[in-house]
């Protein structure tokens, strides 16, 4: 059964290569500020996100506080991608150290 692990803001912050980062966030939390290279991720596009995405692109997947993402990361993982993580301390932890993008 696949499975995901956990990253620490400091490990995606370090992280070289291709990553897929993806915010499950509410649009207008997105909007008011996220990670660089992050992209929104919703039921709305969920689909078009695991038929698009390369199963051996490493996933990390971000929420507020490192909690929601912990199941989503779950759920990416079932789709049959190689790599997924779920970031510990979420968006929250993110951005005491580091640079936000807004809309």
């Amino acid at each position: 059964m696949s499975t995901f692990s956990h990253i620490s803001v400091q490990d995606v912050a370090d992280f070289s290569g291709t990553v897929s980062i993806v915010d499950i966030r509410d649009p207008q939390s997105y909007a008011n500020g996220h990670m660089p290279n992050a992209a929104p991720l919703n039921n709305d596009n969920f689909a078009t996100f695991v038929e698009q995405t390369p199963k051996d692109t490493p996933v990390v997947v971000v929420c507020y506080h490192g909690v929601s993402s912990q199941q989503a990361a779950q759920v990416i993982a079932q789709q049959g991608f190689e790599t997924v993580y779920s970031m510990d301390g979420g968006f929250e932890a993110w951005r005491l150290a580091n640079p936000v993008e807004t809309e």
